[in-house]
């Protein structure tokens, strides 16, 4: 089963073709980084109006790059949520009417749950169910444990900042720009990350869930007290501050496991390209006997090949998308298993 993939969540529009869940014949990317970077962080009303530019050719490419043609297609799977309004109802709004002149199915395909999913894409020896999965990036930070291709259990969530977006503030704390994750962590590798001892905000040790603001206004403070800071010391602050973030994100995960008696756990999200985190993972998977799954650098990100990917087992149990469904910003988990949320939309006035 051949599936088309269209993924507009955020700031990249995407589109891939991917065969019975698992084979990659295309995965296209076109990022408005560069467009974004000189605000310091993702501008709505921009990606939106980028979106609607790419689309087309995003879609047009990935079907070039498969060598198939559309009517040869079996199905479509969209991003429905959660993500900017605007920005999703580009990418859905086109799958739908996509399908719909091709008649042939579609599905809408919740962004977190496709992230969990790409760890087994082109992957020889995916993790076996039940694993821990930690989802680490942008907009969400969130631990589940995973039962199925469209079951995961929420365990814990951010409280406030995400992970991904931590590391953006503190990068427009220290001057270096938008995004603020790559540059982090090319810069930690430079510092002493015992030269400042930022707090790890664990909240309860036994606990799931994150909070990163305190670690955040923490930085914020130290570049008060030192507002001209040298290269050096940008450097040590970046280390301190990744050092905190690695800490508590490898004892949260590492903790789930141990709880869930799970003997594997995945990395998921745009924070899984850390290489600070990745090292740390993994030498700590190594030594509590853990089998640690992170997806290559190309998939950590938002892409559309995670959404092809887990639209083929949506498509698969007939779990298809209706002509008047509408995309929703936020997840709310009145259940405890991804595949029984229930969808908030941006027009939800529930409190």
């Amino acid at each position: 089963m051949m599936i088309l993939g269209v993924e507009s969540s955020c700031d990249e529009t995407a589109a891939a073709v991917v065969a019975d869940g698992r084979k990659i014949y295309s995965s296209v990317v076109a990022s408005q980084v560069e467009t974004h970077h000189i605000y310091g962080g993702v501008v709505p009303e921009l990606a939106s109006r980028m979106h609607l530019e790419a689309i087309v050719p995003v879609v047009e490419k990935a079907l070039a790059e498969a060598e198939t043609t559309a009517k040869q297609i079996d199905a479509v799977a969209a991003t429905r949520g959660p993500g900017l309004v605007g920005a999703l109802l580009v990418g859905f709004s086109f799958a739908k009417a996509y399908a719909y002149a091709l008649k042939k199915p579609w599905a809408g395909i919740n962004h977190l749950e496709a992230h969990l999913y790409s760890v087994f894409l082109d992957n020889p020896a995916p993790p076996r169910f039940p694993f821990v999965a930690l989802l680490a990036s942008g907009g969400h930070t969130n631990l589940y444990r995973v039962s199925g291709h469209l079951q995961a259990e929420l365990l814990g969530q951010t409280r406030d900042d995400a992970a991904g977006e931590a590391y953006d503030k503190v990068a427009k704390l220290l001057g270096l720009g938008y995004p603020g994750g790559a540059v982090i962590d090319r810069l930690a590798v430079k510092g002493d990350p015992s030269a400042i001892q930022f707090p790890r905000p664990y909240l309860d040790k036994n606990g799931f869930d994150f909070s990163f603001s305190g670690l955040k206004t923490a930085v914020a403070r130290q570049v008060g007290e030192n507002p001209d800071p040298s290269p050096r010391q940008i450097a040590d602050i970046a280390a301190g501050f990744q050092a905190a973030m690695v800490d508590v994100l490898t004892h949260k995960l590492l903790h789930a496991a141990k709880t869930c008696h799970c003997r594997e756990i995945a990395l998921v999200g745009g924070v899984a390209a850390n290489r600070g985190l990745n090292a740390r993972l993994t030498k700590s998977a190594r030594r509590d006997g853990l089998g640690l799954h992170i997806p290559p650098l190309s998939l950590c990100g938002d892409n559309a090949a995670m959404i092809a990917g887990l639209g083929y087992h949506y498509c698969r149990t007939g779990q298809y998308g209706a002509l008047d469904s509408d995309v929703y910003s936020r997840t709310r988990f009145y259940a405890s298993k991804i595949n029984c949320i229930c969808y908030v939309s941006s027009l939800d006035t529930a409190p």
